[in-house]
């Protein structure tokens, strides 16, 4: 693995942890989006983490979309639709801020997106062996 890649995915594995205890937690409006907020920060990092892996093997990707396509072929990720649909989600929050669409992908991030961000961990840190 080299040093880009290892600091990608040791940022993004601290990230996520703090998500996968912040999605257990959150109860209270102001903890949810604390969490949501969690769910952003993972979301910058993990194609960051696809973009260097891949990069790692000769694929290069530009933008989130093009990496999840090509990680999910490369089997560096699962369920491609899903993360397609992070990308909707992610951008929703960031473009136009609404509640019920918050309380909404706060709800697919403990349904989805947390298993989802779980296996990358587990497939990129294959780099590792």
């Amino acid at each position: 693995m080299n040093e880009r890649l290892k600091r990608n995915f040791n940022n993004f594995h601290k990230a996520f942890e703090n998500l996968q205890i912040a999605t257990d937690k959150a109860k209270t409006d102001l903890e949810i989006d604390g969490t949501i907020k969690r769910f952003e920060l993972c979301y910058e990092l993990s194609w960051k983490l696809i973009k260097e892996a891949l990069s790692d093997v000769g694929i290069i990707c530009k933008n989130p979309r093009d990496c999840f396509k090509q990680a999910f072929i490369n089997s560096l990720i699962k369920d491609e639709k899903n993360w397609l649909m992070m990308i909707d989600d992610r951008n929703k929050l960031v473009h136009t801020y609404d509640f019920g669409n918050s309380r909404e992908i706060f709800e697919n991030i403990k349904k989805y997106y947390v298993d989802l961000y779980e296996w990358l961990l587990k497939k990129a840190g294959e780099y590792n062996d």
